[in-house]
């Protein structure tokens, strides 16, 4: 998932931010209403995480304006206020879920994808499949042939785009923005790095090969044509 998280404190902010991505997510981090609304309208996102009390403009106008803007992307709410009329404020807001802090990390994300799988048809399809090679979003398994493939998160959400785009040329800058976040390229080996540790797992005592590296172009998985 791609996730643009809006909250204020940047303690909680970090702590948000490294969860989702130990967790092999892609966030942006927005630390006012104000560019955080700015950021939902310019960006795809596939969910958005909104604290409800942000300097410049609170969180329930950030929802609202996302809205007013034809911003569909589910939302969820955080926030420290909790009662009944609270949360309701939070939904007709525009909001889709609503949590009350504190909250427990493991809930959040758990919410986030149920989220993202009641609003998008393609997230709706929680397992991938290319050849022999299945993946499995719910319970984050990977297998080939049947034997259980050990993956780091990075490594899960780079086999997991591949997978969506099976059979098609990934180029580097399509892997930078929808796996690292990046909008910039960052001079660094890190795509080739991920690409060979991932490569070793899925093609080392397997046949055929499945990820194939396309010169001056990018990579592609599936079998050789």
């Amino acid at each position: 998932m791609h996730v643009l998280a809006i909250e204020d404190d940047r303690e909680a902010a970090a702590f948000l931010r490294r969860g989702l991505e130990e967790a092999g997510h892609v966030v942006d981090v927005a630390l006012d209403g104000d560019s955080g609304l700015e950021l939902a309208l310019s960006n795809s996102y596939d969910v958005l995480v909104v604290d409800r009390m942000l300097p410049k403009l609170d969180g329930l106008s950030v929802v609202a304006g996302m809205r007013q803007a034809g911003v569909q992307s589910p939302v969820l709410i955080l926030s420290a206020l909790g009662q009944v009329d609270d949360r309701v404020a939070g939904l007709r807001a525009g909001g889709d879920d609503y949590l009350v802090k504190p909250y427990a990390l493991r809930e959040l994300l758990a919410r986030l994808e149920a989220l993202v799988r009641r609003t998008s048809p393609e997230q709706a399809n929680t397992r991938l499949q290319v050849a022999d090679l299945v993946l499995d979003r719910l319970s984050r398994r990977v297998s080939r042939a049947g034997e259980s493939l050990q993956l780091q998160p990075r490594e899960f959400r780079l086999l997991e785009y591949l997978m969506q785009h099976a059979g098609q040329v990934v180029t580097r800058t399509m892997l930078l923005e929808n796996v690292w976040g990046y909008h910039f390229d960052p001079q660094t080996n890190v795509i080739d790095v991920h690409v060979s540790r991932l490569r070793a797992k899925l093609d080392r005592g397997f046949e055929p090969p499945l990820l194939h590296t396309v010169r001056g172009a990018g990579y592609r998985l599936g079998p050789s044509d």
